[in-house]
């Protein structure tokens, strides 16, 4: 891998590349899913590839290739897409060597040497799970483990490799007597540490609670959304603000508000690329700059965007280690590392006298990340009196601002989840538009 890596490295110097980078990225998944109660089939996907990027008088070239045999061909088709590009005033350079951080908990070797059979053991359990409550069934789902490694070079002295592992698992319900309701459940994690047995159980016994809903008048009440619905809501419609390519290009309702009071001063967030075992914990991002934990809100205040090294030196401001890729055939952009929502923990359905509490949302995709509006459907709703769960809810919209909500957080629970790289407790935001 080293070998292939720095011949095309060497290559594209040659080529006349003043700077240039390559990304090698293998992935080998399984995944086994199932339809209904019946495994539906059992997959092994491998992919393994090399990125290149190529910079001439500050313009960047960029290729892919699968294929060893044609590396030479992919780098001259990088440092010769940089040579008719024209230069990029806002180019500076690609990162220099650093000293990285040692991270933990990102690779299980009890995940990597993992057999077919056990993976196939683990989807019937979730199925199993569900079989604990009577009176429903599971619609769909599955379990995946995937293995990964990484090395990213480049001519600025950068040179780091990593593995990585992770497993997944997910469940649909549906309840089969009387009026139909659903639910679903998740895991994920970089070892193998869910219960997987446990996930199936819990959607089925949320789906039954989910029966026989109510319907609810049109009103502003206290919300506590659920890890999963708050992520959702986070991801799609706040998240996109933090992005400084979108600050950059006038697509972000954040503009000019770093120093700003936008939350509630109990509130803070962090993007940590650090912690142990997140699920986008990492030595480096994805174009070597070493891992950091940035807080981006701290007690209220916005204290910065998220950036990779273009953005970061367009602004000239220092990266904050956020380059992404989907893969080895995409270019770096910005992304989110591990999110941490910090506030408070109390009981908060125990603290709530009235309100509603959502499981998870559908629809927070078409929010819209300039002007942080959303509007959501909520599934799994249920009232909540007096300090408890009180009835399900048949149908319920919601509609919002995710700037606003940063300002009506009253309440988070100690149900803390890991829901991707978004890593929060249920939330508590008072004063929410519902209907019923």
């Amino acid at each position: 891998m080293y070998e292939l890596a720095r011949k095309a490295l060497k290559l594209a110097e040659k080529a006349g590349a003043e700077e240039a980078e390559i990304y090698y990225a293998a992935n080998h998944s399984t995944g086994v899913n199932f339809r209904k109660d019946a495994l539906e089939n059992a997959k092994d996907r491998f992919s393994e590839g090399i990125g290149i990027r190529a910079i001439v008088n500050g313009a960047v070239g960029f290729a892919s290739t699968n294929s060893a045999a044609q590396i030479e061909d992919a780098v001259e088709v990088a440092v010769a897409e940089a040579r008719v590009r024209e230069s990029d005033p806002d180019w500076v350079s690609l990162p220099s060597n650093g000293k990285y951080p040692t991270v933990s908990g990102i690779f299980d070797k009890k995940v990597e040497t993992l057999e077919l059979e056990s993976c196939i053991e683990y989807a019937l359990a979730l199925i199993e799970g569900t079989k604990e409550v009577p009176g429903t069934l599971p619609t769909s789902g599955g379990f995946t483990r995937s293995k990964g490694k990484q090395l990213i070079l480049n001519t600025n002295g950068i040179e780091i490799e990593e593995e990585s592992t992770a497993i997944s698992g997910f469940v649909d319900v549906i309840t089969v007597n009387g009026q139909a309701s659903t639910a679903y459940d998740f895991g994920i994690s970089r070892s193998l540490d869910i219960d997987f047995f446990a996930l199936g159980k819990n959607a089925a016994e949320l789906a039954m609670k989910s029966n026989g809903g109510i319907k609810i008048e049109p009103q502003k009440t206290d919300v506590v959304f659920h890890p999963f619905a708050i992520s959702d809501i986070i991801e799609e419609a706040l998240a996109p603000s933090l992005d400084a390519d979108n600050v950059q290009k006038g697509r972000s309702g954040l503009i000019d508000k770093v120093g700003e009071e936008l939350a509630v001063p109990e509130l803070s967030i962090y993007d940590d690329g650090l912690i142990e075992a997140g699920i986008e914990t990492s030595a480096s991002d994805d174009e070597g700059v070493p891992s950091q934990r940035t807080t981006v809100i701290g007690k209220g205040v916005l204290e910065t965007y998220l950036y990779d090294s273009y953005t970061a030196g367009k602004a000239g401001v220092k990266s904050t280690g956020n380059s992404s890729r989907f893969s080895y055939t995409s270019p770096p952009s910005v992304g989110l590392r591990n999110v941490i929502v910090d506030y408070p923990q109390t009981d908060v359905i125990a603290d709530t006298q009235s309100g509603i509490f959502v499981n998870t949302v559908i629809g927070a995709h078409t929010a819209n990340s300039i002007s942080g509006d959303f509007s959501v459907e909520a599934r799994n709703a249920f009232t909540i009196k007096d300090g408890a769960l009180d009835k399900p809810i048949k149908s319920l919209m919601i509609s919002g601002n995710a700037f606003e909500l940063l300002k009506q957080i009253s309440g988070a629970g100690f149900d803390v989840r890991k829901v991707g790289g978004i890593i929060t407790p249920s939330i508590r935001v008072s004063d929410m538009s519902v209907i019923g």
